[in-house]
C-alpha cells in the first residue's frame, strides 16, 4: 500500500506525531508546576528545565528544515520520537538539575527533528490548511484527556509520573511511523527546493515565533499564577480542563472557515488579542476574569496559526518553511519559559504584562507587513482570476 497524507493511515500517523512533537503546547503549565511542586525547583530554574527541551527541538528543527527534501523522513520520525521516549523515561527516574537538563535536550533534539518533517510533510500534502486543522483537533483531544488525568495522577503518585506520560506518547508516534508514515510526491516543489524564500514567507514565520513567545510567556506560568494569587491548585486544574475542552474547538472552526476568512487579517486581529488576554491573566486578581481569559488563551494561537500554516505552504511549496514550524512555535517556547520565571521573580506579574505587551506589538508589525506585500501582489493576481 502506497501510504500518502491523503490516506487515512497517513494522516492518522501525522496527527499522532503532531500531538507528540506539540506536547510543550499542552503541558507547559503542568511541566513548570509540576518541577516547582514536586522536585522543588524555583520557578526559574523550573522554566530552564523545560527550555533546555524546547531549546533541542529549536536547534533541530533549524537543522533539519532546509534538508527537508533530503531526509530520510520515515527514518527520521521514527529515530526521533524513539530516542525522545527513552530520554523520558530515563528523566522519570531522576530528580537532580544536572540530570534533568541534559536529558530534556536530548528529548529536545529528537523531537524537533521528527516534528520537523512531520510538519514538512503536513505542508506537501493536498490542502496543508485542512491537515493541519486535523492535526489541531486532534491535539486538542489530546489535550482534554491529559488535563482531566495527568494533573491529579502526579498529584497522588509524584512527579515521575509525567515524564512516563511524555514517554509513552513519544513511544506511541515511533510505532505508529514503522507503519504509516506517508510519503510525498516528488517533482515541481522539489525544483522550488533552492529558490529563496519570499520575504513575507519570512515575515509571517516571525510573527508566528512572536505569538508562540506571548503564549509560552503567560501559559506557561498560568498554573503558579492561580496558586500564588491564592485561587487554589484544585481550582486551577479545572480551569486546566475547561481549557482542554475549549481547544477542541479553533482548529476544527478554522478548517471550516479556511475559504471565508483572509488568513493575514485573521493574525492581525489575533495577535492584539492575545496581548489583551496575556494582561487579564497577569493582572487580574479575581479568579473569573483570570479563568475566562486563560480558557482561551492558547485557542488564539491554535485558530491563527491554522490559517498561517495553509498561507505559508502556498508562499512556499518546497515543504521547507513549513518543515522549520517547530522551530517557530518552540523558539518563543523556550525563551518564554525561562524568560517568564525569571521577570515574575524580579519584576512580578506586572512585568510579564508589559513585556506580553511588547511581544504582541512585534507580533502585529510582522502581520502588517505581510499585509501590505500581499496588498502590493493583489493587482498583478486580479486578471489570472478573470
Amino acid at each position: 500500500m502506497h501510504i500518502t497524507p491523503e490516506t487515512g493511515r497517513g494522516r492518522a500517523t501525522l496527527m499522532l506525531c503532531h500531538v507528540a512533537g506539540m506536547v510543550d503546547l499542552v503541558a507547559l503549565p503542568v511541566w513548570v508546576g509540576t518541577l516547582a511542586q514536586h522536585y522543588g525547583y524555583d520557578l526559574e530554574h523550573a522554566g530552564m528545565i523545560v527550555t533546555a527541551f524546547l531549546s533541542g527541538a529549536v536547534a533541530a528543527s533549524l537543522a533539519a528544515a532546509p534538508l527537508y527534501n533530503r531526509l530520510p523522513r520515515a527514518a527520521c520520525a521514527f529515530g526521533g520520537y524513539g530516542i525522545a521516549a527513552l530520554a523520558f523515561l530515563a528523566a522519570s527516574h531522576v530528580s537532580g538539575f544536572g540530570a534533568l537538563v541534559p536529558l530534556h535536550l536530548v528529548a529536545g533534539i529528537a523531537t524537533g527533528t521528527a516534528l520537523s518533517v512531520t510538519h514538512g510533510t503536513i505542508g506537501r500534502s493536498a490542502n496543508p490548511h485542512r491537515l493541519f486543522a486535523m492535526a489541531g483537533t486532534s491535539l486538542g483531544i489530546g489535550a482534554v484527556i491529559f488535563y482531566g488525568a495527568v494533573p491529579p495522577v502526579v498529584a497522588a503518585y509524584g512527579g515521575s509520573f509525567l515524564f512516563l506520560v511524555f514517554a509513552g506518547l513519544m513511544g506511541a508516534a515511533a510505532l505508529a511511523c514503522t507503519v504509516g508514515f506517508p510519503r510525498v510526491a516528488t517533482g515541481g516543489r522539489e525544483r522550488a527546493a533552492a529558490a529563496p524564500l519570499p520575504r513575507a514567507a519570512w515575515c509571517a514565520i516571525l510573527g508566528v515565533a512572536c505569538m508562540a513567545l506571548n503564549q509560552a510567556l503567560t501559559f506557561s506560568m498560568l498554573d503558579r499564577i492561580g496558586v500564588l494569587r491564592g485561587f487554589g491548585q484544585d481550582r486551577v486544574n479545572g480551569l486546566l480542563v475547561v481549557c482542554g475542552l475549549v481547544n477542541l474547538l479553533p482548529a476544527a472552526v478554522a478548517g471550516l472557515l479556511q475559504q471565508r476568512l483572509n488568513p493575514v487579517r485573521v493574525a492581525l486581529v489575533a495577535a492584539p488579542v492575545q496581548a489583551a488576554l496575556a494582561l487579564t491573566v497577569t493582572l487580574s486578581a479575581d479568579f473569573l476574569p483570570y479563568a475566562l481569559a486563560g480558557a482561551v488563551y492558547p485557542a488564539v494561537l491554535i485558530f491563527t496559526h491554522t490559517f498561517l500554516f495553509g498561507l505559508i505552504a502556498r508562499l512556499d511549496p518546497s515543504g521547507r518553511a513549513l518543515a522549520s514550524t517547530p522551530a517557530m512555535m518552540m523558539t518563543g517556547s523556550a525563551i518564554g519559559s525561562a524568560l517568564a520565571g525569571s521577570v515574575a521573580m524580579r519584576a512580578g506579574f506586572g512585568g510579564q504584562a508589559l513585556l506580553a505587551v511588547v511581544v504582541g506589538t512585534a507580533a502585529t508589525l510582522c502581520f502588517a507587513f505581510v499585509a501590505r506585500r500581499a496588498t502590493a501582489q493583489a493587482p498583478a493576481a486580479a486578471p489570472t482570476r478573470q
